[in-house]
């Protein structure tokens, strides 16, 4: 359990560095055709369906790669 603490310790520094160094790496979340996006005057409504379907592969493909 111990290295999986790590690991994920280690992968939150990495997604925070990205994010305050390197916007531009991930500008483009949310912005794909397939998301959802209703703004009225009284809120708004963000729903990244297709980002999220994006991230959902590469994640599992990573997984399947570094498992093997």
């Amino acid at each position: 359990m111990a290295r999986w603490l790590i690991i994920a310790g280690i992968i939150l520094i990495a997604m925070g560095l990205i994010y305050h160094f390197a916007r531009w790496l991930i500008n483009w979340f949310g912005k794909l055709p397939g998301d959802i996006r209703i703004e009225t005057e009284r809120g708004k409504i963000f729903i990244p369906i297709v980002s999220m379907i994006l991230l959902s592969i590469v994640i599992t493909i990573l997984i399947n790669f570094f498992r093997r």
